[in-house]
């Protein structure tokens, strides 16, 4: 009997970890550290995540490996404003997360970027991070032309035919030091601060 409770309790929580991102069922397949496992030194990190320029929130051009990314703890998500379902909660997830981190928080930097660009101009992303309560200097959001938000998206692993079909997994990495690895949305708040706190620990042997 504990045995079909435990497999019914498991059965359960696959299901409601399964709808409570909806955009989950179009999870890419290929991991970040695949694709930027070619990388050998900062130039060549360069080179792969590009300097494509784009925008934040507050219509400030980025670019985006020398400016977003080089030499930075980094938490990384694709969202649209528009969504209704699950952009809204991973929002609120990350923002729970920051909660958590306290003031460690300021040393690692979320970058959200848009998967509909076309509508999520800088202005709307303002809005957006206003409603959400979570504008502020280390959460980025950001957005460029179509070709410009192609170029990066693709370069973490991010092709994306339309808005809604963008994964909705978490991307986090030592930029510096090359470490980097996905994590579920549906995961703890705590489980995921925990992964980001380990990123900022020196490396050893370095």
């Amino acid at each position: 009997m504990k045995a079909l409770i435990l497999i019914f309790l498991t059965m359960c929580f696959c299901v409601i970890s399964f709808f409570a991102f909806s955009h989950e069922q179009h999870e890419e397949p290929t991991p970040i550290v695949a694709a930027a496992a070619p990388a050998t030194g900062t130039r060549d990190a360069k080179t792969w995540f590009t300097d494509t320029p784009l925008q934040d929130q507050n219509g400030n051009t980025l670019r985006f490996y020398s400016d977003a990314l080089q030499n930075r703890v980094v938490l990384l998500n694709v969202i649209f404003t528009s969504c209704t379902d699950a952009c809204p909660l991973i929002t609120r997830k990350l923002k729970e997360v920051r909660e958590v981190l306290g003031d460690k928080a300021d040393g690692i930097t979320f970058i959200s970027l848009t998967s509909d660009p076309l509508r999520d101009t800088p202005a709307v992303l303002k809005a957006y991070t206003l409603k959400q309560g979570v504008d502020g200097p280390h959460w980025l959001f950001l957005t460029g032309d179509k070709a410009q938000m192609e170029l990066v998206l693709g370069r973490i692993g991010q092709i994306v035919p339309t808005p809604e079909q963008h994964s909705t997994q978490l991307i986090v990495g030592d930029v510096a030091n090359k470490r980097w690895s996905k994590i579920r949305p549906d995961a703890p708040a705590a489980a995921i601060a925990q992964r980001l706190q380990l990123l900022t620990m020196p490396v050893v042997g370095r």
